[in-house]
């Protein structure tokens, strides 16, 4: 087949990103794919981090593409489709996260239906963070889709909310395999600055409000001795409000705050010094972190929310909290480390689905729903 990827690639960085090269990587294997860009992901007064673009330090996988859509300029809409459209593909796979891409990638997709399929890649239907517009721009651009993979079966139920007839596909995320081998713990402590002989919990990412940091904190506050807090991530915002939690907690020495984008070389040492990873989302659908997570052997306490139930407390990969408090997350904590066989469980159960959530086979279901769709 032809296959066409039309999102970002490299020079963009993030998990957008580091997830198309992957996908770019195993689907190039069979096929003829070709990546097509943004010119301009976001205007820069809409990006709440310090920068969309890779820098000379990061370690991200260059793809070879062709920047065309400059997603604040309708005439690039135009310009795009041709391209893609002169280049006879046979399917065009599109990704869609949040609804600010609807009007501009909708365009493309609704004009290129009439040409070859149109699969749709779902991160999100309804973002983290709704707003009133966000129902008829994500509708007018499902529109331009053959069939659409949702990575969990969260996200199907809000795409069946606003495309009942959707066609469509559950292909869980599969896991980034790029980041190398895990350290020896002492190095990776020796290298962040951590005591040794703690209990090390992790929380990675980009810090957003619904990402629930503030309750992770409260939480930390009330474990006795003996663990330390590990914060690493880019904000996207004032990280005030959680400096001031920090600077009122009698422990908060014990908190190590690295606010920075964290580069793929890097992030080797925030998983190898880590006993847990703790994700106290207040919404969520699913998580490219629990994907590093699967590749470290890290297991991990969650919220109930979205679909982080779905894919790590019913594969037993992790801890669900009944309750999104500080007083649930914080006794989960406390009950993770107190009972050796939850840890050995959760590594376990998180080797078995590392040999399920290989790109070969998300490529391979992927493939089998194109062939499938009329």
């Amino acid at each position: 087949m032809r296959i066409a990827i039309l999102s970002c690639f490299y020079p963009y960085r993030g998990g957008i990103s580091q997830f198309n090269a992957c996908l770019y990587g195993e689907l190039s294997k069979n096929h003829i794919v070709k990546a097509f860009n943004f010119k301009r992901q976001y205007p820069e007064f809409l990006f709440p981090g310090k920068t969309q673009y890779v820098t000379a330090d990061d370690e991200a996988v260059p793809v070879e593409s062709e920047s065309l859509l400059d997603t604040a300029n309708p005439f690039s809409y135009i310009g795009t489709y041709r391209k893609i459209r002169d280049w006879k593909p046979d399917v065009l796979i599109v990704r869609y996260w949040m609804s600010y891409f609807g009007p501009s990638l909708g365009y493309i997709t609704r004009k290129m239906k009439k040409h070859c399929k149109v699969i749709s890649i779902l991160d999100n239907v309804v973002p983290h963070e709704p707003r009133f517009f966000d129902t008829p721009l994500t509708r007018y651009f499902l529109k331009g889709s053959t069939g659409s993979v949702t990575l969990c079966e969260a996200v199907s139920k809000d795409l069946l909310k606003i495309q009942p007839d959707a066609k469509y596909t559950v292909i869980q995320h599969p896991l980034y395999s790029h980041f190398g081998k895990k350290r020896p713990r002492e190095e990776a402590e020796r290298k962040l600055g951590l005591k040794s002989g703690m209990k090390n919990i992790l929380f990675f990412g980009l810090i957003r409000t619904y990402k629930g940091l503030d309750i992770l904190l409260e939480a930390f506050a009330m474990l006795p001795e003996g663990y330390q807090l590990i914060i690493a991530g880019e904000p996207y915002g004032s990280f005030d409000r959680y400096q001031e939690i920090i600077d009122r907690l009698p422990d908060k020495g014990k908190i190590h705050t690295s606010l920075k984008y964290i580069k793929d070389s890097e992030v080797t040492d925030y998983f190898s010094a880590a006993d847990l990873a703790v994700l106290p989302y207040r919404s969520a659908t699913q998580s490219g972190i629990s994907s590093v997570s699967y590749h470290f052997e890290v297991p991990m306490i969650v919220t109930d929310v979205g679909g982080l139930k779905e894919t790590i407390g019913d594969r037993g990969t992790g801890i669900v909290a009944k309750e999104g408090t500080p007083e649930c997350i914080s006794a989960e904590i406390i009950r993770y480390f107190s009972d050796p066989a939850i840890r050995e469980s959760r590594i376990r159960n998180i080797r078995t689905e590392k040999e399920r959530l290989s790109w070969k086979t998300f490529a391979a279901r992927l493939e089998e729903f194109i062939g499938n769709l009329q």
